[in-house]
Protein backbone atom coordinates (compact mmCIF):
# COMPACT_ATOMS: atom_id res chain seq x y z
CA UNK A 1 0.00 0.00 0.00
CA UNK A 2 1.27 3.06 -0.83
CA UNK A 3 0.62 6.28 0.85
CA UNK A 4 1.24 9.67 -0.87
CA UNK A 5 1.03 12.67 1.07
CA UNK A 6 1.44 15.30 -1.55
CA UNK A 7 -0.34 15.78 -4.89
CA UNK A 8 2.65 15.11 -6.81
CA UNK A 9 3.23 11.51 -4.97
CA UNK A 10 -0.41 10.66 -5.51
CA UNK A 11 -0.46 11.59 -9.35
CA UNK A 12 3.14 9.62 -9.63
CA UNK A 13 1.52 6.62 -7.38
CA UNK A 14 -1.36 6.81 -9.81
CA UNK A 15 0.27 7.16 -12.89
CA UNK A 16 1.09 3.20 -14.03
CA UNK A 17 -2.40 2.42 -13.60
CA UNK A 18 -4.05 5.46 -15.93
CA UNK A 19 -1.27 4.37 -18.37
CA UNK A 20 -2.55 0.69 -18.31
CA UNK A 21 -6.23 1.89 -18.13
CA UNK A 22 -7.29 0.50 -15.00
CA UNK A 23 -10.17 2.20 -13.37
CA UNK A 24 -9.60 4.00 -10.31
CA UNK A 25 -12.08 4.02 -7.10
CA UNK A 26 -12.24 6.93 -4.50
CA UNK A 27 -13.54 6.54 -0.86
CA UNK A 28 -12.95 10.04 0.55
CA UNK A 29 -12.79 10.05 4.37
CA UNK A 30 -11.76 12.78 7.73
CA UNK A 31 -9.82 8.91 9.13
CA UNK A 32 -10.58 7.86 12.59
CA UNK A 33 -11.83 4.65 10.51
CA UNK A 34 -14.81 2.53 11.44
CA UNK A 35 -15.94 -0.37 10.00
CA UNK A 36 -18.60 1.63 7.93
CA UNK A 37 -15.56 3.17 6.56
CA UNK A 38 -14.07 0.26 5.72
CA UNK A 39 -17.17 -1.16 4.15
CA UNK A 40 -16.48 1.62 1.76
CA UNK A 41 -13.26 0.90 0.36
CA UNK A 42 -14.95 -2.71 0.11
CA UNK A 43 -17.43 -1.79 -2.40
CA UNK A 44 -14.78 0.43 -4.23
CA UNK A 45 -12.80 -2.26 -4.78
CA UNK A 46 -15.54 -4.54 -6.18
CA UNK A 47 -16.12 -1.83 -8.82
CA UNK A 48 -12.77 -0.51 -9.44
CA UNK A 49 -9.34 -1.81 -10.00
CA UNK A 50 -7.09 0.52 -7.67
CA UNK A 51 -8.82 2.17 -4.77
CA UNK A 52 -7.68 5.51 -3.64
CA UNK A 53 -8.81 6.25 0.24
CA UNK A 54 -7.81 9.93 0.92
CA UNK A 55 -7.40 10.64 4.81
CA UNK A 56 -7.90 14.42 5.00
CA UNK A 57 -9.73 16.39 8.29
CA UNK A 58 -11.05 19.38 6.41
CA UNK A 59 -10.83 22.51 8.38
CA UNK A 60 -13.42 24.32 6.09
CA UNK A 61 -16.71 22.00 6.63
CA UNK A 62 -16.46 22.93 10.32
CA UNK A 63 -18.20 25.50 12.27
CA UNK A 64 -16.72 28.37 14.31
CA UNK A 65 -17.45 25.99 17.55
CA UNK A 66 -17.46 22.61 16.26
CA UNK A 67 -14.57 20.19 16.73
CA UNK A 68 -12.20 20.70 13.78
CA UNK A 69 -9.21 20.43 16.99
CA UNK A 70 -10.44 17.74 18.89
CA UNK A 71 -11.76 15.75 15.91
CA UNK A 72 -9.92 12.04 16.53
CA UNK A 73 -6.81 11.70 14.19
CA UNK A 74 -5.63 7.99 14.24
CA UNK A 75 -3.57 8.37 11.25
CA UNK A 76 -1.22 4.62 11.77
CA UNK A 77 -4.14 3.05 12.96
CA UNK A 78 -6.25 3.82 10.15
CA UNK A 79 -3.72 2.84 7.81
CA UNK A 80 -3.29 -0.77 9.45
CA UNK A 81 -7.30 -1.10 8.72
CA UNK A 82 -7.08 0.16 5.03
CA UNK A 83 -3.81 -2.29 4.73
CA UNK A 84 -5.50 -5.27 5.90
CA UNK A 85 -8.61 -4.10 3.79
CA UNK A 86 -5.97 -4.50 0.83
CA UNK A 87 -6.28 -0.22 -0.31
CA UNK A 88 -4.36 0.53 -2.68
CA UNK A 89 -2.97 3.84 -1.78
CA UNK A 90 -3.60 6.50 0.69
CA UNK A 91 -3.71 10.17 -0.02
CA UNK A 92 -2.84 11.94 3.17
CA UNK A 93 -2.02 15.44 2.38
CA UNK A 94 -1.69 18.17 4.54
CA UNK A 95 -3.85 21.19 5.06
CA UNK A 96 -1.61 23.33 3.21
CA UNK A 97 -1.15 21.18 0.19
CA UNK A 98 -5.07 21.12 -0.12
CA UNK A 99 -5.37 25.21 1.19
CA UNK A 100 -1.98 26.58 0.11
CA UNK A 101 -1.06 29.63 2.81
CA UNK A 102 -3.91 28.16 5.50
CA UNK A 103 -1.31 27.92 7.88
CA UNK A 104 0.34 31.51 7.63
CA UNK A 105 -3.15 32.91 7.67
CA UNK A 106 -3.84 31.46 11.09
CA UNK A 107 -7.91 30.91 9.91
CA UNK A 108 -9.97 30.10 6.81
CA UNK A 109 -7.95 31.03 3.73
CA UNK A 110 -10.67 32.78 0.98
CA UNK A 111 -10.42 30.38 -1.80
CA UNK A 112 -13.26 29.67 -4.89
CA UNK A 113 -16.27 28.10 -2.76
CA UNK A 114 -18.25 25.68 -4.74
CA UNK A 115 -22.01 26.21 -3.42
CA UNK A 116 -24.87 23.74 -4.35
CA UNK A 117 -27.87 26.02 -4.48
CA UNK A 118 -31.35 24.83 -2.58
CA UNK A 119 -30.22 21.01 -1.48
CA UNK A 120 -28.20 22.66 1.40
CA UNK A 121 -30.75 25.16 2.57
CA UNK A 122 -32.11 22.26 5.12
CA UNK A 123 -31.66 19.90 7.39
CA UNK A 124 -28.12 19.87 8.29
CA UNK A 125 -27.26 23.08 6.39
CA UNK A 126 -30.01 25.10 8.37
CA UNK A 127 -28.17 24.42 11.76
CA UNK A 128 -24.05 24.09 10.31
CA UNK A 129 -24.59 27.80 8.00
CA UNK A 130 -21.23 27.07 5.36
CA UNK A 131 -20.68 23.52 6.30
CA UNK A 132 -22.15 21.92 2.80
CA UNK A 133 -19.85 24.97 0.92
CA UNK A 134 -17.03 23.34 2.80
CA UNK A 135 -18.39 19.77 1.58
CA UNK A 136 -18.15 20.55 -1.91
CA UNK A 137 -15.27 22.55 -2.61
CA UNK A 138 -13.41 19.70 -0.57
CA UNK A 139 -14.73 16.88 -2.91
CA UNK A 140 -14.16 18.73 -6.06
CA UNK A 141 -10.98 19.46 -4.98
CA UNK A 142 -10.03 15.80 -4.51
CA UNK A 143 -11.91 14.88 -7.55
CA UNK A 144 -9.19 17.32 -9.40
CA UNK A 145 -6.37 15.51 -7.21
CA UNK A 146 -7.43 12.34 -8.04
CA UNK A 147 -9.38 12.04 -10.91
CA UNK A 148 -11.65 8.77 -9.88
CA UNK A 149 -13.61 6.50 -12.07
CA UNK A 150 -15.72 5.67 -9.11
CA UNK A 151 -16.61 7.59 -5.92
CA UNK A 152 -17.86 5.49 -3.07
CA UNK A 153 -19.86 7.53 -0.17
CA UNK A 154 -21.85 6.43 2.55
CA UNK A 155 -26.14 6.82 2.70
CA UNK A 156 -25.89 8.08 6.63
CA UNK A 157 -24.70 11.23 4.82
CA UNK A 158 -28.01 11.49 2.85
CA UNK A 159 -27.75 14.59 2.30
CA UNK A 160 -24.64 15.01 1.39
CA UNK A 161 -24.37 12.46 -0.87
CA UNK A 162 -27.39 14.22 -2.55
CA UNK A 163 -25.53 17.03 -2.92
CA UNK A 164 -22.44 15.55 -4.12
CA UNK A 165 -24.94 14.01 -6.79
CA UNK A 166 -25.63 17.26 -7.91
CA UNK A 167 -22.55 18.67 -7.95
CA UNK A 168 -21.31 16.05 -10.11
CA UNK A 169 -24.06 16.68 -12.57
CA UNK A 170 -23.59 20.18 -12.55
CA UNK A 171 -20.34 20.51 -13.29
CA UNK A 172 -20.25 17.94 -15.66
CA UNK A 173 -17.51 15.79 -13.37
CA UNK A 174 -16.55 12.68 -14.74
CA UNK A 175 -17.18 10.54 -11.77
CA UNK A 176 -19.75 8.11 -11.08
CA UNK A 177 -21.01 8.42 -7.38
CA UNK A 178 -21.91 5.27 -5.48
CA UNK A 179 -23.69 4.60 -2.73
CA UNK A 180 -23.39 2.17 0.04
CA UNK A 181 -25.60 1.19 2.78
CA UNK A 182 -25.45 2.07 6.48
CA UNK A 183 -23.73 0.12 8.62
CA UNK A 184 -24.89 -0.23 12.30
CA UNK A 185 -23.90 -1.53 15.51
CA UNK A 186 -26.14 -4.12 17.02
CA UNK A 187 -28.43 -1.67 18.69
CA UNK A 188 -29.26 -0.46 15.56
CA UNK A 189 -26.89 2.81 16.20
CA UNK A 190 -24.90 3.94 12.78
CA UNK A 191 -21.44 3.95 12.93
CA UNK A 192 -19.76 7.31 13.19
CA UNK A 193 -16.73 8.46 14.22
CA UNK A 194 -18.21 10.64 16.67
CA UNK A 195 -19.52 7.79 18.59
CA UNK A 196 -16.17 7.22 19.72
CA UNK A 197 -17.05 10.45 21.84
CA UNK A 198 -19.85 8.50 23.76
CA UNK A 199 -19.81 6.06 26.56
CA UNK A 200 -20.79 2.45 26.59
CA UNK A 201 -24.11 3.38 28.29
CA UNK A 202 -24.86 6.34 25.71
CA UNK A 203 -24.27 4.64 23.29
CA UNK A 204 -27.18 2.34 24.14
CA UNK A 205 -29.16 5.52 24.87
CA UNK A 206 -27.94 6.30 21.05
CA UNK A 207 -29.69 3.29 19.82
CA UNK A 208 -33.43 5.25 20.07
CA UNK A 209 -32.61 7.48 17.00
CA UNK A 210 -33.01 4.51 14.97
CA UNK A 211 -35.68 3.04 17.09
CA UNK A 212 -37.77 6.35 16.59
CA UNK A 213 -36.51 6.18 12.80
CA UNK A 214 -37.88 2.59 12.03
CA UNK A 215 -41.30 3.56 14.39
CA UNK A 216 -41.56 6.73 11.99
CA UNK A 217 -41.24 4.46 8.85
CA UNK A 218 -44.06 2.28 10.06
CA UNK A 219 -45.93 5.03 10.56
CA UNK A 220 -45.94 6.43 7.29
CA UNK A 221 -46.08 3.01 5.31
CA UNK A 222 -49.30 2.09 7.35
CA UNK A 223 -50.80 5.86 6.64
CA UNK A 224 -51.10 6.12 10.58
CA UNK A 225 -50.22 9.59 10.78
CA UNK A 226 -49.84 12.72 8.71
CA UNK A 227 -46.03 13.41 8.20
CA UNK A 228 -46.18 16.45 10.76
CA UNK A 229 -47.87 13.92 13.34
CA UNK A 230 -45.10 11.74 12.74
CA UNK A 231 -41.95 14.82 12.91
CA UNK A 232 -43.99 16.22 16.05
CA UNK A 233 -44.59 12.78 18.23
CA UNK A 234 -40.73 11.27 16.81
CA UNK A 235 -39.08 14.99 18.57
CA UNK A 236 -41.48 14.16 21.29
CA UNK A 237 -39.94 10.57 22.26
CA UNK A 238 -36.70 11.36 21.50
CA UNK A 239 -36.87 15.02 23.81
CA UNK A 240 -37.91 12.37 26.53
CA UNK A 241 -35.09 10.08 26.21
CA UNK A 242 -32.86 13.16 26.66
CA UNK A 243 -31.70 13.97 23.34
CA UNK A 244 -32.10 17.65 22.17
CA UNK A 245 -33.12 17.38 18.83
CA UNK A 246 -32.35 19.44 16.09
CA UNK A 247 -34.45 18.66 13.69
CA UNK A 248 -36.67 15.39 12.65
CA UNK A 249 -37.58 15.92 9.38
CA UNK A 250 -40.65 14.05 6.61
CA UNK A 251 -39.00 14.73 3.18
CA UNK A 252 -39.05 14.12 -0.58
CA UNK A 253 -35.83 11.87 -0.77
CA UNK A 254 -34.87 13.34 -4.38
CA UNK A 255 -35.47 17.36 -3.78
CA UNK A 256 -34.80 17.26 -0.13
CA UNK A 257 -37.95 19.83 0.47
CA UNK A 258 -40.75 19.32 2.80
CA UNK A 259 -42.62 16.03 1.61
CA UNK A 260 -46.23 16.43 -0.07
CA UNK A 261 -48.69 13.79 0.58
CA UNK A 262 -48.23 13.30 -2.65
CA UNK A 263 -44.50 12.19 -3.02
CA UNK A 264 -43.76 8.76 -2.63
CA UNK A 265 -40.00 8.27 -2.49
CA UNK A 266 -39.57 9.69 1.12
CA UNK A 267 -36.10 9.66 3.26
CA UNK A 268 -36.49 10.81 7.15
CA UNK A 269 -33.74 12.46 8.02
CA UNK A 270 -32.80 13.16 11.48
CA UNK A 271 -30.55 15.12 13.90
CA UNK A 272 -29.84 14.88 17.41
CA UNK A 273 -27.81 15.92 20.46
CA UNK A 274 -26.91 13.83 23.39
CA UNK A 275 -25.07 15.80 25.30
CA UNK A 276 -22.34 17.72 23.34
CA UNK A 277 -22.36 14.53 20.41
CA UNK A 278 -24.25 15.64 17.51
CA UNK A 279 -25.52 12.66 15.60
CA UNK A 280 -27.52 11.84 12.43
CA UNK A 281 -29.15 9.26 10.70
CA UNK A 282 -31.97 8.35 8.25
CA UNK A 283 -34.29 5.62 6.98
CA UNK A 284 -35.83 5.79 3.15
CA UNK A 285 -39.47 5.06 2.88
CA UNK A 286 -40.90 3.93 0.09
CA UNK A 287 -45.15 4.59 0.11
Amino acid sequence: MIIAKTISELQQALSPSRQTGKSIGFVPTMGNLHQGHLSLVEKAKEVADVVVVSIFVNPTQFGPNEDFDSYPRTFDADCEKLSSQQADIVFAPSVDEVYPGYSSNKTKPSLTKVHVEQLGKQHCGASRPGHFDGVTTIVSKLFNMVRPDIAVFGQKDFQQITIIRRMVQDLNIPVTIISAPILREENGLAMSSRNGYLSTSEKEQAAAIYRTLTWAKKQLEEHKLSFDEVEQSAVKQLSEQGFRVDYFNVSNADTLQVAETTDKNLVILVAAYLDKVRLIDNIQVTL
